[in-house]
């Protein structure tokens, strides 16, 4: 038995002009359709530059509803297309109220559902807590026609329990929309560390639950506006791995590309009948992960 799904990743840089880098997203689900891809990923915030460097209230300006003008123009996309699109946006909520959230827009341009990020950084160059509420809907897979997504994002891939979670209900592929990148002033050495680890802990996630992984990310340097730091240089390096870790598909580090691979859903049901990690969780000694700590 096999059930292939042709999946692509949008990989671009982003500058300060809103509208454009929305045509590069766009343009790169086009290509994508033309290529066969039944599954298109977009970048973390892919609609601007990465603004959370930093702290300026102004920035929530930035925010919009959903639904709300980028769903309304991804929308007409997948209908256009004929595919299921994932994006990730700058939610505002209510007044004061937002999230950093992924919206899944069905291959009918409907909203098949949302995921707001649940696990959000306060780092020097990340400081997300300043913008975003930490999401509040658990993680709960999203259905559609080309399998049940479990959608998490960025800082969430770091998070072995938070893969785990969207398996356990159910979802077919991991998918991570992302915008990480490196401190210039950081050697060769420490920055090729951290870009493997990243890589390497996003495949763990699949091999440990049996499972596909779908992670995009940003490439090109961004500045720091307020010239506290270097600024970020994204690392691109998006990929695809299948459910025993294998990479499929892996993109450059400073290159705009549309990365695209084929994966086939039904291997998971073959890898887990040999690696049957969910038939062996001893979930009977598991109740110290509830502590933050055991002291």
């Amino acid at each position: 038995m096999t059930n292939h799904l042709r999946v692509a990743l949008v990989q671009h840089a982003c500058g300060d002009d809103l509208a454009a880098n929305l045509d590069r997203s766009l343009a790169g689900i086009r290509e994508a359709a033309e290529k066969g891809a039944k599954l298109v990923m977009l970048q973390e915030l892919h609609r601007s530059r990465y603004f959370p460097q930093h702290e300026n209230p102004q920035l929530f300006d930035l925010a919009e509803t959903i639904p709300g003008p980028s769903t309304e123009l991804l929308s007409q996309a997948a209908r256009e297309t004929g595919v299921v699109i994932v994006a990730s946006l700058f939610e505002r909520r209510a007044p004061g109220l937002h999230h950093n959230t992924a919206v899944v827009l069905e291959a009918d341009g409907s909203i098949a559902g949302t995921y707001r990020k649940m696990h959000i950084p306060d780092d020097p160059g990340f400081y997300e807590k300043y913008y975003f509420s930490p999401g509040d809907m658990g993680f709960e897979p999203i259905q559609t026609s080309v399998g049940k997504l479990g959608l998490l994002v960025c800082w969430d891939q770091w998070f072995p329990e938070a893969a785990r979670l969207m398996s356990l209900a159910g979802a077919e592929i991991l998918l991570y929309p992302t915008a990480i990148g490196w401190d210039s002033r950081d050697t060769v050495d420490e920055q090729e560390r951290q870009r493997d680890a990243w890589i390497t802990a996003q495949r763990a996630h699949g091999i440990a639950n049996g499972l596909p992984v779908l992670s995009v990310n940003r490439v090109g340097h961004e500045p720091d506006p307020t010239d506290s730091t270097p600024g970020i240089d994204f690392w691109g390096s998006s990929f695809v791995a299948g459910p025993q870790g294998e990479l499929l598909a892996l993109a450059t580090v400073n290159e705009e590309e549309v990365l695209v691979a084929d994966i086939d859903l039904a291997r998971s049901e073959q890898v887990r009948r040999i690696w049957p990690y969910l038939r062996d969780r001893r979930i009977d000694a598991y109740g110290d992960l509830l502590k933050l700590y055991r002291d």
